[in-house]
């Protein structure tokens, strides 16, 4: 039998406990039945440019709890860095309500291989990448800046676990990683243990000047 549904599933299934753990929530909008979808989703070209010639991806029209092999917004390709460890299943990203909020994370959908970083690719490359960032109880998080030969051009990381709301009706609060350097070629991000999650619901960069 095919395990990957059961992987899904159990992904879902796990960070709806991980995020119910915080505290009384309302109602996600994400379908608790949600599995893996017959074909992949749509990938869309949404991206938007602030006033600081920052591209921006919002994620405001994806589908949640929707596992897939990739996502990709603009010129971002969304993965997981490498195949999964434990498991001959098929590494895949979901996205998941920040609760409370109107906002949507991609994140790595894998409930026992959460060491497996998000990896985003950059068609042009960036000088700057930041990411508004999310996650449950106990998780950590890091962000890394590569080059197109996957040497290592920046790290930024929490000193200490991610934030966490002070009230059952405050959302989970968000916060930013940055990694600046010139041409990065893809972005990794992690820092959740197994049965948590840790959730970007934007990024910003600066393309490289054409």
């Amino acid at each position: 039998m095919n395990s990957v549904p059961n992987v899904t599933r159990a992904s879902i299934a796990a960070i709806m406990t991980a995020l119910s753990a915080t505290g009384p929530t309302t109602p996600a909008r994400a379908n608790p039945q949600a599995t893996t979808p017959a074909t992949a989703p749509a990938p869309t070209n949404d991206a938007v440019t602030n006033a600081a010639g920052e591209i921006v991806l919002d994620f405001a029209k994806v589908p949640v709890g929707k596992p897939t092999p990739s996502w990709t917004q603009g010129s971002v390709t969304f993965t997981l860095a490498s195949a999964l460890q434990h498991s001959k299943a098929q590494p895949r990203v979901m996205f998941f309500p920040h609760l409370k909020t109107d906002r949507h994370g991609i994140l790595n959908a894998m409930a026992n291989e959460q060491a497996i970083p998000v990896k985003a690719e950059i068609a042009g490359g960036a000088a700057s990448v930041t990411l508004v960032l999310w996650g449950t109880v106990g998780c950590h998080a890091w962000l890394e800046a590569h080059d197109k030969d996957g040497k290592l051009l920046d790290r930024a990381a929490l000193s200490d676990s991610v934030p966490q709301r002070k009230s059952p009706a405050d959302p989970i609060p968000s916060f930013e990683l940055n990694v600046k350097a010139p041409n990065i070629a893809y972005i990794l991000f992690a820092g959740a243990h197994n049965g948590g999650a840790l959730a970007a619901d934007e990024m910003r960069y600066v393309p490289m000047p054409r």
